[in-house]
């Protein structure tokens, strides 16, 4: 398969690194913390019952979930309040959070493959998460980024696929967007008249009744090859 590119946009979130080893290890250091300094919350609010309040808050709060960050700290303001601690704590609790939540650490091939896509193409993340690529060491590879909470809308909603091509100056055909979720990406960009790549890591099988990706394949450093090639393809025409 050949077509002509761009750029290419990446989630970041199980696309370049494995999220729950993350998010559990960020909610077991928040939860150090709150033992230390607010010990009637940690009591009550234990990672599962955090996690449970959180969820009935993005319930009550819909318009505001594409914002992970509001809504932690909204949650952790919250349990501080129930549990009779100051509600000032939720700042520093977060920042401990969003520090070990930024500890990533990236599949095998994410770091090679992303160097040889950079060179050949400008990377843009696109993501729902709210990963900082700065802290975490990959921003050099990258042209820019878009986030869910940056834009005011997640994936899959057009919108944002739209933005981050507007950005990069190209049309949407023109730009071929990596993910792991079929339907937060894969779907997505579909709608969104993108190309689609869907990274799929685990071997799964392609769900029925979904057009299928313009490409799969199992690592990043397979996209990196492909690439590769398609490149020398096109060189040979020119």
């Amino acid at each position: 398969m050949s077509f002509p590119l761009r750029a290419i946009t990446l989630d970041l979130d199980d696309t370049l690194w494995p999220f729950p080893p993350v998010g559990a290890r960020a909610e077991a250091a928040m939860h150090a913390w709150l033992l230390e300094h607010c010990p009637r919350t940690a009591a009550r609010f234990p990672p599962e019952a955090m996690r449970a309040l959180r969820m009935e808050l993005n319930a009550e709060h819909p318009e505001r979930m594409h914002d992970l960050s509001f809504m932690r700290k909204l949650t952790l303001a919250h349990a501080l309040r129930l549990a009779g601690d100051d509600p000032a704590h939720a700042e520093p609790a977060f920042a401990v959070f969003f520090a070990a939540r930024n500890q990533v650490e990236c599949y095998p091939d994410t770091h090679a493959a992303l160097a040889r896509l950079s060179a050949r193409l400008p990377l843009f993340a696109l993501s729902n998460g709210n990963a900082d690529l700065e802290r975490i060491g990959l921003a050099v590879h990258f042209r820019g980024g878009l986030s869910a909470c940056e834009h005011g809308r997640p994936k899959p909603s057009p919108c944002i696929f739209h933005a981050a091509c507007m950005r990069l100056e190209a049309e949407p055909h023109q730009v071929l967007h990596v993910g792991d979720s079929v339907e937060l990406d894969v779907l997505g960009a579909q709608r969104a008249g993108l190309r689609s790549c869907w990274l799929n890591r685990e071997g799964e099988p392609w769900p029925d009744g979904h057009p299928r990706p313009d490409l799969e394949f199992p690592t990043l450093a397979a996209l990196a090859d492909w690439l590769d090639a398609h490149a020398f393809r096109n060189e040979l025409a020119a």
